[in-house]
């Protein structure tokens, strides 16, 4: 599959995989992800069909659609499903270091003039909407950003070619060039210099969606490999009844349970406590759960052999699927880094004033 169905979008949207809450959003992302080709499992529990093993980021669990609510902008539609959405941040030398953006939206009476290109968006050429993080004081850096919703179809916006990917190939990923493209200021949300900030927030809850990603993903690998370890016959037995292949199953099967309890407990902490920022248990979701998945993917292609290497049979796609979640939403060394400061920041809070100056 080389192109997501918008039909599935539209189903998982009637059946509520689209809206405000963390938790319902990651549960159908989960199960698109763990989809396998030309079958109907798992999918057929939310309704949407066979058109399983395609990418939902920028959709799933993606707060473009709570932000663009914020500013009533179609966010019936975009709730509903008939509306896409997609967030952009990313710039070519802007990956990491979020901070570095240059794509600029100046302000000339009414309207902001947009000038700059956006990098690997998700739903890129697809979405019709875009929440675009860009400075409006490019003199401030980081501080001076703000985030302003952009419609396809805008004078000055258009895109790039679509990018020919290792893995969610279903998933459109494209650039967007901004060339004095004029947006009314009343498409920014919130107050201007606060686009940082709402970037920030944003990964806080659609990171968790991208562990959810990579659980459907490892979970989906952990199928075949199972079923592929029960029917596969070497010396005379099936290949599951050796000692060394079983322990990989049971680890397996292990670290999926584990990462799929963490990306719960973290979208339910983020819908249950909507004032407490979310960013630890958030990089830990993600980070965990995607270094399982690429884990269990190749291990899973261990498992399959030589057949697994091969592109007639589907494993090695869950493979490449889920490298890209130790990657978007920031790397797994930037989720690290993350959870690292809130550690040490959480426990230099704790300490008495005394203590600190000491």
């Amino acid at each position: 599959m080389k192109k997501t169905s918008r039909r599935s979008f539209l189903k998982a949207a009637a059946r509520g995989g689209v809206g405000l809450l963390v938790l319902p959003n990651i549960l159908p992302r989960s199960l698109f992800a763990a989809d396998l080709p030309g079958k109907r499992i798992h999918v057929a529990q939310i309704g949407c069909g066979r058109e399983g093993r395609v990418d939902m980021s920028g959709v799933m669990a993606h707060p473009t659609a709570r932000i663009v609510a914020v500013c009533d902008l179609d966010s019936k539609r975009l709730a509903a499903g008939k509306k896409l959405a997609a967030f952009a941040l990313t710039e070519p030398q802007a990956g990491s270091d979020a901070g570095a953006v240059r794509t600029t939206a100046i302000r000339d009476g009414d309207h902001y003039v947009m000038n700059g290109t956006k990098q690997w968006i998700t739903n890129g050429g697809e979405a019709e909407i875009y929440s675009v993080i860009a400075l409006t004081n490019p003199a401030k850096g980081p501080r001076g950003a703000s985030c302003i919703v952009v419609e396809k179809g805008t004078p000055g916006f258009t895109f790039g070619k679509k990018e020919d990917k290792l893995g969610i190939r279903a998933s459109a990923t494209r650039e967007l060039i901004f060339q004095d493209c004029r947006v009314p200021v009343e498409n920014c949300l919130g107050r201007e210099g606060m686009g940082f900030i709402t970037a920030m927030k944003t990964f806080d809850v659609s990171r968790p969606g991208v562990g959810a990603q990579a659980v459907g993903i490892a979970a989906g690998a952990f199928d075949l490999a199972l079923e592929y370890a029960c029917t596969r016959r070497q010396f005379g037995s099936p290949v599951g009844s050796f000692q060394g292949l079983r322990f990989m199953l049971a680890d397996m099967a292990t670290k999926i349970e584990a990462a799929r309890a963490l990306v719960y407990a973290t979208a339910k902490y983020i819908d249950t406590k909507p004032k407490e920022r979310p960013t630890l248990y958030s990089a830990m979701s993600k980070c965990f759960a995607s270094d399982v998945a690429m884990e269990v993917t190749t291990d899973a292609v261990q498992i399959f052999g030589g057949y697994g290497y091969m592109h007639d049979y589907p494993i090695e796609k869950y493979m490449r699927d889920a490298k890209i979640t130790q990657i978007y939403e920031g790397t797994n060394q930037i989720q690290r880094d993350e959870m690292s400061k809130t550690l040490i920041s959480n426990f230099h809070s704790r300490r008495p004033v005394a203590a600190r100056a000491a």
